[in-house]
């Protein structure tokens, strides 16, 4: 699924990037991932990228080999990134080895999540997106977006 968020002329895009399930946002597991949408959270961050001078291109997946290739578009694009790999956090070599290449191109790739990984099972306390990604926002909600935006923003003097 492929949203993008409203469009600011001229600015720079940010692809924010989404992992398997989130397109069950509102419906999947509320009292961990609250009762907003995948639609809603697009909405939201189109309005905080026009506030921040960012184009915002929000896209979700549940094929890693499609997440992985929007990684490689971001780096062809020039284009900073904001990943939550949701469940291919805990385990997605492959994922980890493309993220890893956002940085290296000289972009920011900010790791969020809605929930605390920390807080919850034993299984998702490990990331192996953390140690590549320029910074991780975590347990804050649809804010944690927002404040990776920000940041991104920041970085790149906006």
């Amino acid at each position: 699924m492929t949203a993008a968020a409203e469009q600011t002329t001229g600015a720079p895009t940010v692809l924010v990037l989404n992992g398997p399930n989130l397109g069950r946002l509102g419906a999947r597991t509320p009292e961990v991932y609250g009762t907003a949408s995948f639609d809603d959270l697009t909405r939201e961050l189109g309005a905080e990228g026009a506030r921040l001078g960012l184009r915002v291109d929000v896209r979700q997946s549940d094929d890693e080999a499609e997440l992985i290739g929007w990684l490689f578009e971001a780096i062809e694009q020039r284009s900073p990134v904001v990943l939550n790999p949701a469940a291919f956090t805990h385990y997605s070599y492959a994922l980890a080895d493309a993220a890893v290449q956002v940085p290296e191109a000289g972009l920011p790739l900010v790791e969020v999540h809605i929930s605390n990984p920390a807080g919850r099972e034993r299984f998702r306390q490990r990331s192996v997106i953390s140690a590549v990604a320029t910074g991780t926002i975590a347990g804050f909600g649809f804010d944690s977006y927002v404040l990776a935006l920000e940041a991104i923003a920041r970085l790149q003097g906006r």
